[in-house]
């Protein structure tokens, strides 16, 4: 892959005429946007299970603790 990545900006030209319309950048900032909330929300799903994972966790240690005296 990473040999077809410098083998294309190799062969591309040096000079750019390139043109980006306001749409462009509207559909940027959606898509930052989007993966900030998009990541914000994994984050908060995954930490809430280990969350609950480890607070089962540790109420499993304390009933096999009662258990034992």
């Amino acid at each position: 892959m990473f040999i077809l990545l410098c083998f294309v900006f190799l062969i591309s030209p040096v000079k750019a005429e390139a043109y980006l319309d306001p749409g462009t950048g509207s559909y940027i900032t959606q898509v930052a946007i989007g993966l900030i909330f998009g990541g914000g929300y994994l984050f908060k799903v995954y930490f809430s299970k280990i969350r609950s994972f480890f607070s089962n966790f540790h109420k499993s240690l304390n009933k096999s603790d009662k258990k034992q005296d």
